[in-house]
C-alpha cells in the first residue's frame, strides 16, 4: 500500500467493477474474461516485469470470480491474465493442470516473460502446485498465493457426494485422497517460488481452515484474515471480494518473496 490516496483510488475501481459484476456474470460465462485481464498487447512495466494469472476455483469461472482482484491489479500496473479450465473445475485436476500450464506458456509467450505469478481461489490456489511439481512449472512461477486454497482438502462429508454426481475434482479434494497424498508427498513447497496461503476462519468448504495452510519455511506465509481483521466474516466464495484479502495479494506481489507475515492490510 503506498497511502490512503492510492488505497482510495484501489476502492473505488473495486466498486466500479463490481458494479459491472452482475452484467457480467449475465453474459455468457465461463470465456467473458473479468474487468482488466486478458489484454494480450499488455506489455509488462519494470516496476511489475512479472505477469499475473488469475486462477478460479471449482464451480467456477473467470467472470464472476475476479471482479475485485483482476480490475485491481491492473490499476496497480500488473499485465494480468485470466483463463477457465476443467469444466468449471469440476473435471480431474491432473488435466486441469495442464490446462494451466499450456495458458502459463502463452502468457509467457506473447509477453516475453520467464516467469508468472499466479494467484489461485480454492482448487485455483492447490492446483498449480500439481502443474509446479509434475508438469515442469517450478521454474516458471515466481509467486504462487492461494486465497482458502484446498492444499489438504476438505473434511466435508458433501465432497464424495459431488464426486458421484461427475464433480471428479471433488472426490479428488477430499482430505486423504490419492490425488492428495502424491501432491503433499515429500516437499511441499519445491523450487525457488514464494507461496503465500491466505485464509480466514469462517471457511465452510476447505476444512479445517487451517488445512489451507504449506509447511512452514522461508519462501513461505501462511495468514488467516482474522489474525489482523479479527471482525472479517468472509466465508470461502467471498474471499475473492474481500478488501484485506486484496491487500494481502498485492503485498504478496509486490515485494520479494511472500507477504510479510507483519503486514497489516486495511480492514473494511
Amino acid at each position: 500500500m503506498r497511502g490512503s490516496r492510492t488505497w482510495g483510488a484501489l476502492v473505488v475501481a473495486a466498486v466500479l467493477a463490481l458494479s459491472a459484476a452482475g452484467t457480467a456474470a449475465a453474459q455468457t460465462a465461463p470465456g467473458v474474461p473479468p474487468p482488466g485481464a486478458n489484454d494480450w498487447d499488455c506489455v509488462p512495466s519494470p516496476a511489475h516485469p512479472v505477469p499475473v494469472v488469475l486462477v478460479h476455483g471449482t464451480f467456477g469461472d473467470m467472470t464472476v470470480s475476479w471482479n475485485l482482484i483482476s480490475p485491481a491489479l491492473a490499476f496497480n500496473g500488473y499485465c494480468v491474465f485470466a483463463l477457465d479450465y476443467g469444466n468449471r473445475g469440476t473435471g480431474r485436476i491432473e488435466d486441469s493442470a495442464a490446462d494451466l500450464a499450456t495458458f502459463v506458456e502463452r502468457v509467457r509467450a506473447e509477453t516475453g516473460s520467464a516467469r508468472v505469478s499466479l494467484v489461485g481461489h480454492s482448487q485455483g490456489g492447490m492446483m498449480p502446485r500439481h502443474y509446479i511439481k509434475f508438469l515442469g512449472g517450478k521454474d516458471d512461477v515466481d509467486d504462487l498465493i492461494g486465497l482458502v486454497p484446498s492444499n489438504h482438502g476438505t473434511t466435508t462429508p458433501l465432497a464424495p457426494y459431488a464426486g458421484d454426481f461427475g464433480c471428479v475434482s471433488c472426490d479428488q479434494q477430499t482430505a486423504g485422497s490419492s490425488f492428495l497424498s502424491d501432491l503433499n508427498a515429500g516437499d511441499e513447497t519445491p523450487g525457488s517460488i514464494s507461496y503465500t496461503q491466505v485464509t480466514t476462519r469462517y471457511d465452510e468448504v476447505v476444512t479445517p481452515y487451517r488445512s489451507a495452510y504449506l509447511e512452514p519455511g522461508p519462501r513461505t506465509t501462511n495468514v488467516t484474515l482474522q489474525d489482523r481483521c479479527p471482525l472479517d466474516l468472509t466465508d470461502h466464495l467471498g474471499i475473492v471480494y474481500d478488501p484485506a484479502a486484496l491487500g494481502w495479494v498485492l503485498n504478496a506481489l509486490g515485494r520479494p518473496g511472500p507477504a510479510d507475515p507483519t503486514f497489516r492490510p486495511r480492514c473494511i
